[in-house]
């Protein structure tokens, strides 16, 4: 079973507008509303290719149950912790020739309402896979990803982490069967710029080197590269189209490259289902959809 985290779930409030003016009253020309957040992002791509998986982390109020249902709604399988108090987050993404992000803090949790989804995590077995994924709130210990994981190595479990910065690096000591920061995220670690394919394999050959098995690299209108627990190295192309959002798309990589590996065992078929996963979602609103991917991959194949 795979199962993804969400440590600050969101709705993601998406409004059009044909101008961003500032002091203004401005009247939106559409708008469209997504469960968000970077473990359920993963679960819902998951679901499209026929992969089933548990989302679980936190969930407070009217909004947390509005995904609860939305999830269970679109038979994935949930399992949050329910907070006590306060609403789970929404996020503001406005659109308007340039893409402006107003993301919410999320409410408090609690060391209890912590001890409560270790606890629920204790069920992992060998072979399962466990996705963390993205930022957490103030409220979490800032080690909370370490404090997981350490709870369940030697267990045979395939950890993928997708964050940033400490969160990533202070994973790196317990092997994660994959990590996937993206270009920029990949240089800040550095402190460098990497703007190639090649500058890009070779700082994630240093991440391999430092503890990750597998380390997959988002590089945007640049593509995607891989460097795999064999030390082989690939390399994909952007793929054509007309980038309409770009939420969730590093996510639906990371589910794509699951999906692709669990499939055929084979990373160079991972990268391309990862890349079309990753693209699809970007060529529309919200997370894209199976037959979406199914068409970006039958034309990346020809």
């Amino acid at each position: 079973m795979i199962y993804t985290v969400t440590f600050n779930p969101a709705i993601d409030y998406l409004v059009y507008v044909p101008e961003l003016s500032v002091g203004s009253i401005i009247r939106s020309e559409k708008e469209s509303t997504f469960c968000g957040g970077k473990g359920i992002n993963v679960s819902l791509i998951l679901q499209e290719l026929g992969i089933e998986s548990t989302a679980t982390g936190f969930l407070a109020g009217f909004t947390g149950s509005a995904i609860e249902q939305a999830l269970s709604g679109g038979a994935i399988r949930t399992d949050f912790v329910h907070l006590k108090e306060g609403l789970t987050r929404i996020n503001v993404k406005i659109r308007s020739g340039q893409e402006t992000d107003i993301n919410a803090r999320g409410p408090a949790i609690s060391d209890s309402e912590i001890g409560e989804l270790l606890k629920k995590l204790e069920i992992l077995k060998s072979g399962d896979i466990l996705v963390l994924a993205g930022s957490i709130p103030n409220t979490l210990p800032s080690d909370i990803y370490e404090k997981i994981m350490e709870q369940l190595s030697g267990r045979g479990i395939l950890f993928v982490v997708d964050a940033t910065g400490d969160l990533l690096m202070n994973s790196l000591k317990y092997k994660p069967f994959l990590i996937k920061p993206n270009n920029d995220e990949l240089g800040e670690i550095f402190g460098v710029k990497i703007g190639t394919p090649e500058e890009a394999l070779k700082y994630a050959e240093e991440l391999r080197k430092t503890g990750a098995v597998n380390v997959l690299v988002s590089m945007g209108s640049k593509g995607a590269v891989l460097i795999d627990e064999n030390g082989e190295k690939h390399s994909f192309g952007a793929i054509d189209g007309k980038v309409v959002n770009t939420v969730g798309a590093g996510d639906s990589m990371v589910a794509g490259f699951i999906a692709g590996y669990l499939q055929k065992g084979d990373y160079e078929y991972a990268l391309k289902l990862g890349s079309a996963a990753g693209a699809a979602t970007a060529f529309r609103e919200g997370v894209a959809k199976r037959e979406e991917i199914v068409e970006l991959l039958s034309k990346m194949e020809q």
